[in-house]
């Protein structure tokens, strides 16, 4: 009978073998179950099962089967801590493996993929240091990447830089991680390089795979395009950036990770505007799985931006329930205040937003400048430039900064408080040369310190900057020619002196002929600036041909015409350019005397001066007596209404008569 079940469990680890080859996982798995039904304390058929099972995504059930059978569990410690990585319980791996003493080579392996996924990247960092210092075989590619992904989230996220290694970037993956350790070192013009490279890469080693379709091909140059519309959108150029989210988003990947930090990017760029369109963006944001995939500082980005849409939609009670999870799970970052405190500047509550400003600027020791300035903001809202520039004037050493000098400087100017604008710029430039900062910064200030103080008209207070100017740049024309006007206001002689150093004009003026130029019209100048074409000097040898054109070019005289009775022997009449009506031989029509008769409306009647011809000096009937005075004193008889005298008489003589005929 034993020999019997020996054969047969024999027969079926053949069997297992033949299938473990083929890569055939779940018949497999039903195989090692009949074997542990033959043999059920077979150490060896149990851990193929496990095996199996894991090779069947199956985690959970494998770490269920490794945990009820405690007398295997020692045997099978990396499948038990993979088991846990896979199904996201990363400190519980992290347990199992500092559990054991000497932990093997594959364990190293996973507790560094372990460590990563906690990003706990310097341990992480030390761990692939010492794998691929005490190992060497097929899989020494994937250590390095691994190691310059590391290096690469440390300079990214952390911002700590590492020594050199020596990676490499002959593969898409490595040349990808330097691209981001590039970005996190702040060169975007390399990491853009770096980039392209890398996608390159990609399709040359994905194009050469027959079984990968031009779609998966996109797919996985998704991650390298994200990244160079992040780095894009770093540079300022937002309509670049977008198109190249909009293309990824238009794909959508399978990567969820990926989807979201394009969707959340899109956000980012739209702001305040199209906030219909980032509602939906906003959505690919929100998932369980995703606290797997991204960073604690890509999460926490996300759920800032959710709350600002919220805010833009007016949603202020989600929002505030969305920062009271935030404040709980980040209580170090600065980011959940100044999002309440945008929520009450949006509901015009300034007052409650200073006070938690200030709260919580007092229950902190280091406070970031972005509070600081959203103080002065605040301030700047309700019209107090004096309180704002206190507070800037607040920020330590951090307000001899250029962009904290220029606002103060500018606020200043709006008080008219020069002197407050001058103290300024003064212990900023004062604070650049004790501290030895940026050189560059350093001279901008003296620039601009020196052109505020001449336009106020501190000349000579001017002059001990431009001096240091050209100490710096001994060459720089502008700031020698800045320093003559300077010193050309109280010390001439001092200026006089530095006018010898100016260069000749010919350096700067070339070929101009100055004397031709001073003495050309000023018409004649215009236009030949609106031709704008210059005339060269004529060759000794095209005189001649100089000449002929001149003489072909000289004008014709003009033929003047006489009238056609002019007499040379008498003079023209002198008012001939006169106006006719200015002439004194003009006489003007008479008027028609019956003109105005029969004008008007009807029934309208004249007064009484303008039918009596009598008042009109050239009339004749001036001076006679009217032959029959009016019988009303007041108004004439209209004309149309006048009748003949003979007229009258004859109707007068028929009323006398009677009308013969028989008429009624």
């Amino acid at each position: 009978m034993a020999a019997t079940s020996e054969a047969k469990i024999a027969s079926l680890y053949s069997e297992l073998d033949r299938f473990q080859k083929n890569g055939d996982y779940q018949k497999a798995l039903n195989t090692v179950n009949k074997i542990l039904k033959e043999a059920r304390n077979d150490e060896t058929a149990f851990k193929c099962k496990v095996v199996c099972l894991i090779q069947l995504s199956q985690f959970q059930q494998a770490f269920k089967e490794i945990v009820n059978n405690p007398s295997f569990a020692s045997a099978l410690v990396f499948e038990k801590a993979y088991c846990q990585y896979r199904l996201n319980k990363i400190n519980e791996a992290l347990s199992t493996i500092n559990a054991v003493s000497e932990p093997s080579q594959k364990l190293k392996e996973l507790k560094g993929q372990v460590l990563y996924r906690l990003e706990q990247y310097g341990k992480c960092l030390d761990v692939y240091k010492d794998l691929i210092k005490n190992t060497s075989d097929d899989f020494d590619e994937e250590r390095e990447t691994n190691l310059s992904a590391v290096v690469a989230a440390m300079q990214l996220w952390e911002g700590q830089s590492t020594e050199d290694l020596g990676l490499k970037d002959d593969t898409f993956e490595l040349c990808y991680n330097k691209a981001c350790l590039v970005l996190g070192q702040g060169d975007y013009t390399e990491a853009l390089k770096l980039l392209e490279r890398a996608e390159q890469l990609c399709k040359e080693s994905l194009e050469d795979d027959p079984d990968m379709t031009e779609e998966e091909i996109e797919a996985e140059l998704g991650s390298v395009r994200v990244q160079k519309g992040y780095i894009l959108q770093l540079q300022g150029k937002t309509d670049d950036a977008m198109k190249i989210y909009n293309q990824v988003v238009k794909l959508r990947p399978d990567d969820i990770g990926l989807m979201a930090v394009a969707s959340n990017n899109i956000v980012s760029l739209n702001k305040d505007q199209n906030v219909f369109d980032s509602k939906k963006k906003i959505k690919a944001t929100i998932s369980d799985n995703l606290n797997h995939k991204l960073s604690v500082q890509q999460r926490s980005a996300m759920a800032c931006n959710r709350c600002l849409i919220m805010v833009y939609t007016n949603q202020y009670d989600q929002c505030r329930k969305l920062l009271k999870n935030i404040k709980d799970k980040d209580k170090e970052s600065d980011m959940p205040c100044l999002l309440e405190a945008a929520l009450l500047c949006r509901e015009k509550q300034y007052q409650k937003a200073m006070k938690l400003l200030e709260e919580y600027s007092n229950s902190k020791e280091d406070v970031s400048i972005a509070l600081t300035l959203t103080r002065a903001q605040i301030y700047l809202m309700q019209g107090n430039i004096g309180q704002a520039c206190d507070v800037l004037q607040s920020l330590g050493d951090n307000k001899h900064r250029p962009g904290i000098v220029s606002t103060l400087v500018a606020l200043y100017a709006n008080m008219e408080n020069t002197e407050g604008a001058i103290e300024a710029l003064d212990k900023a430039v004062d604070w650049y040369k004790s501290q030895g900062g940026s050189q560059s910064e350093l001279h901008t200030l003296l620039r601009e310190n020196t052109n505020f103080k001449i336009r106020h008209g501190q000349s000579e207070a001017a002059t001990s900057l431009l001096e240091d100017l050209r100490q710096a740049n001994p060459g720089d024309i502008r700031t020698l020619a800045q320093l003559i006007s300077a010193y050309s206001k109280f010390d001439p002689k001092r200026a006089q002196e530095l006018s010898q150093e100016l260069p000749p004009v010919q350096e700067f003026s070339g070929n101009i002929d100055v004397d031709t130029l001073e003495n050309t019209p000023i018409f004649m100048a215009t236009r030949a600036m609106k031709k704008g074409a210059t005339k060269n000097e004529p060759a000794a040898g095209d005189a001649k041909k100089e000449a002929e054109i001149t003489k072909k070019k000289r004008k014709r005289k003009k033929i003047r015409y006489m009238p056609k009775y002019y007499d040379p022997a008498v003079t023209p009449d002198p008012e001939r350019w006169l106006p006719i009506r200015e002439r004194s031989t003009y006489k003007a029509k008479r008027k028609n005397k019956k003109a105005g008769i029969g004008k008007g409306t009807q029934g309208a009647t004249a007064g009484p001066n303008d039918m009596d011809a009598s008042s009109i000096p050239n009339s004749p009937q001036a001076g006679k007596p009217s032959p029959k005075p009016s019988s009303s004193s007041g108004a004439s008889v209209p004309p149309r209404q006048q009748k003949p005298t003979q007229a009258t008489k004859k109707k007068q003589a028929s009323k006398g008569k009677k009308k013969k005929g028989g008429g009624w």
